[in-house]
């Protein structure tokens, strides 16, 4: 996998940033002046879950070109580097017409990935990886104490709260016999964008008012046919640890089918989680993305920044 041809495209915009953010309408907006969106959330490749991942609508699919958005089946567990090789295929496409590509999504490793390369993990045991996620929810502090033995480098590089990372760390070190950063080392990718010839953005939103936003979006996702969704999903019997079956919102509302939540209670839940998630995902953000990436705190403020930017190449 090499790099695109960056003079086949017109100057990439990546937008990162927590869930309910406003990535997606920051992405529409600039889209709309010759370019297409690109899908870089983990969770929104997936079909079914339409409304529950809060992928783009009928309205903004129709009104600029969308990509990789809802094109993987639920049972199907889909990798970082399957996505890149995707996002290749269509990067190459958009160069061909002339078209600005416009990533959003709140999926680090993606980005990273993108501009960084993929170093060639050997495949993970999905025991492992599960039996090291269940861990993680429990007691984090003691996967931390365990990768700082086997893996001391990649452990000084990882702060103590940041799960997924301790994670993978630990994943690749206990599949493969080898710590990630002799992986890394070994492989030296490089990533399908040059970070220098790319717009970079991250959307830093004050928590509190992301907090009452993902309220009122998770409140009108069950209006919206969020149950329909996740009862659709429960009828096709995957297993547990698919990644779609995680997706935040369909374990509260499995629980409201079955009785065992009050409709109260499974939103009051799934807000909880996805407030948590968000954190995560900021916290990651913040510590992983180098003062390069633009931040702001508002979509509005992003927007004619960008706009001035793009408009003056």
């Amino acid at each position: 996998m090499g790099r695109t041809d960056g003079a086949m495209l017109k100057r990439p915009i990546l937008i990162a940033g927590p869930t309910a953010s406003g990535k997606s309408a920051l992405a529409l907006r600039l889209a709309r002046a010759g370019g297409a969106v690109i899908n870089a959330d983990s969770m929104q490749v997936y079909d079914v879950l339409q409304v529950l991942t809060a992928r783009p609508g009928k309205d903004e699919v129709g009104a600029v070109p969308h990509h990789l958005y809802g094109h993987i089946h639920p049972g199907e567990a889909y990798s970082v580097a399957r996505w890149l090789g995707d996002v290749e295929q269509v990067l190459g496409d958009l160069g061909h017409l002339g078209v600005r590509p416009v990533f959003a999504g709140g999926t680090g490793l993606y980005f990273k990935a993108l501009l960084e390369g993929l170093s060639q993990v050997p495949p993970i045991d999905p025991d492992i990886r599960q039996s090291l996620r269940e861990a993680a929810e429990t007691d984090l502090a003691a996967l931390y104490s365990e990768l700082e033995k086997v893996d001391p480098d990649g452990w000084a590089k990882i702060k103590p709260g940041d799960s997924q990372r301790i994670v993978r760390a630990l994943e690749v070190v206990q599949s493969s016999g080898k710590p990630l950063s002799w992986w890394q080392a070994r492989d030296g990718g490089k990533g399908l964008l040059a970070a220098k010839d790319c717009i970079k953005v991250v959307l830093e939103p004050d928590r509190s008012q992301l907090r009452a936003r993902i309220a009122t979006r998770f409140a009108g996702m069950l209006e919206e046919g969020a149950i329909e969704e996740t009862k659709a999903l429960l009828a096709l019997n995957l297993p547990g640890e698919r990644p779609a079956m995680r997706a935040i919102g369909v374990r509260e509302i499995a629980a409201l089918l079955a009785g065992d939540l009050s409709r109260e209670a499974a939103i009051d839940k799934a807000v909880t989680a996805t407030a948590q998630y968000a954190k995560r995902q900021s916290t990651w953000f913040r510590n992983q993305f180098g003062a390069d990436w633009l931040r702001f705190d508002t979509a509005d403020a992003a927007f004619a920044k960008i706009s001035r930017q793009s408009g003056a190449e």
